[in-house]
């Protein structure tokens, strides 16, 4: 583990976060996902804080939110010794043991929605959009470096 190591993943945490994003609109305008993790998680953590910002300007913070903690995650994983960033599948198991820790973890110590309903294809979203910030979050520069 290097310091650039972990700068890089910092920054590939930010960019996988902004994948996730993007991902999340197109399952949410589909109607698949019905809160975002991230809305759920501001709207249970800061409830009076959020009930104070304009309604227009919530998702700003969201995504200020959810930005800043893809950002942390991809620094975690730049802490991970070289050998395991580099297997083959780590981003995709990183990835989904992010989703893991939000059902098994945040939503029900949180008591989000998400922790007392199950719909599978919600699941399936958000286990796809985890598996994407993993993928981007495990990704190199090109040629390999750090």
């Amino acid at each position: 583990m290097t310091t650039s190591s972990v700068i890089s993943g910092a920054a590939r945490g930010l960019v996988a976060a902004m994948a996730m994003s993007g991902l999340r609109r197109v399952t949410t305008t589909l109607e698949l996902v019905a809160d975002t993790p991230p809305e759920a998680i501001v709207e249970a953590t800061l409830p009076g804080i959020f009930d104070r910002i304009p309604e227009e300007r919530r998702p700003v913070i969201v995504e200020a939110v959810h930005w800043t903690y893809g950002t942390l995650g991809g620094a975690a994983f730049g802490l991970l010794p070289r050998k395991v960033r580099r297997r083959p599948l780590a981003g995709l198991i990183y990835g989904a043991l992010f989703w893991t820790a939000f059902e098994v973890g945040i939503a029900p110590l949180l008591g989000l929605p998400q922790a007392h309903r199950w719909k599978p294809e919600e699941e399936a979203a958000l286990l796809a959009d985890h598996l994407l910030y993993g993928v981007v979050v495990a990704a190199s520069a090109w040629p390999h470096r750090d």
